[in-house]
């Protein structure tokens, strides 16, 4: 991926995981997996999706779109509820050499015998995946605002951001779940255990660095570091590496173009710079407009999410929470000033949207009252064309020919 992403690569895998939840004792009821980040290793604490946890909720998912709610406590959720976490093996290091195994940290095979391990030559059983608990669920409420406008009422007519294809046999019910706790967020702990090795459990509390909101520009490259198909096979899909760019920004809400499939929901998405610091987490790994695949991924910015960790931790009145809360790691610099305003790419305040009926498209704004578009989006038979700037705001008609 070239020396620039070798910090990034190695934040990314190293922060990486799998949460799993299932029903104690109900094998028959199903798991549900999704990925996720370590933002701390002493004690272990990991940000992962909300939205296996609608399953498991006392109120129902309904309980996530109630009016002024910010977060859940741990006990929202039913006691059957059961999680595990499981992480790869430790990166290449600085000189590009592969780390020795170490016990607690492998990624448990999907079938086949065993291989010895090179420091001691001799077969060892792979430790199963660690036990979690919950300690709140957590949405950000900048992010379901921009959400709200952007894709609330009629705007989200035909959009769907359920993880599968519109096509695909979901009930109502569980369409209506996915979409409800879309940027709702978990922190977990994993106690402290005796197959995780001591120098895992001495190392430094905070796994990543966080970048602050606004400090990376659109068109940045990022890296997306997530699971597909969550716990499914860990041994080909843990921490699957994706790169893009940062393609749009709305507050909190981010896009990005790097190829991400159900599973990552909760993954992490890295900048090249800040090198390895973390920007974002994946909120919906797919989205589909008028029953068709946009090939962007919806973010969460990872700083305002923090944030709302920490805030919701001590409105829960209890210190261990706020404990935790405590040692989730913190923004890498902050921007000096104001940030100046985002003019992205230096076509993008040339770029336009073209309307002509029910037919749409992108236009480039070449002179005054000029603009340069696929022949298939404006017809030369339609009556008009409608031309939509982004800045300024404004609309303006022409007729085909113009």
């Amino acid at each position: 991926m070239g020396r620039q992403w070798e910090p990034s690569t190695r934040a990314a895998v190293q922060s990486g995981c799998v949460v799993s939840a299932c029903r104690a004792g109900r094998p028959e009821a199903g798991s549900w997996s999704c990925s996720g980040v370590i933002v701390s290793r002493s004690p272990g604490l990991v940000l992962c999706h909300g939205g296996i946890f609608t399953p498991f909720l006392r109120a129902g998912s309904g309980s996530l779109t109630e009016a002024g709610v910010a977060f859940l406590p741990g006990d929202s959720c039913r006691d059957d509820l059961r999680l595990h976490v499981q992480w790869g093996p430790p990166a290449s290091s600085a000189s590009g050499h592969a780390e020795p195994e170490r016990p607690g940290v492998c990624t448990p095979r999907c079938a086949g015998p065993e291989p010895p391990t090179r420091a001691a030559g001799r077969p060892r059983p792979r430790p199963p995946p660690r036990p979690a608990e919950l300690l709140l669920l957590l949405s950000c409420p900048a992010f379901r605002a921009h959400f709200a406008r952007l894709f609330g009422a009629e705007a989200a007519e035909q959009w769907h951001f359920a993880n599968s294809a519109p096509h695909d046999e979901l009930s109502e019910e569980e369409e209506e779940d996915q979409l409800r706790a879309l940027g709702w967020f978990a922190l977990l702990r994993v106690p402290p255990g005796g197959e995780t090795p001591p120098e895992l459990e001495r190392a430094p509390a905070a796994a990543v660095a966080v970048a602050p909101l606004g400090t990376v520009p659109k068109g940045a490259p990022l890296l997306a570091c997530g699971s597909p198909f969550g716990a499914f096979c860990p041994d080909i899909f843990l921490n699957t590496l994706s790169r893009g760019v940062l393609s749009n920004v709305a507050g909190p809400l981010l896009l990005t173009d790097a190829r991400c499939l159900p599973g990552t929901e909760g993954g992490g998405v890295f900048a090249a710079r800040p090198a390895g610091a973390l920007v974002a987490l994946v909120a919906a790994p797919l989205c589909w407009k008028a029953r068709e695949w946009v090939g962007l991924t919806l973010l969460c910015a990872a700083a305002p999410l923090l944030r709302a960790a920490r805030a919701a931790a001590h409105r829960l009145r209890c210190p261990e929470a706020s404990a935790l809360a405590a040692l989730l790691p913190p923004e890498a610099g902050s921007p000096r000033g104001s940030p100046l305003p985002d003019l992205g790419p230096p076509w993008a305040a040339a770029a336009v949207l073209v309307e002509c009926g029910t037919v749409w498209g992108s236009g480039v704004a070449v002179a005054p009252r000029l603009v340069l578009t696929c022949r298939h989006v404006a017809p030369r038979e339609a009556s008009k064309v409608l031309v939509h700037s982004a800045t300024p705001k404004h609309r303006c008609q022409q007729h085909p020919g113009q």
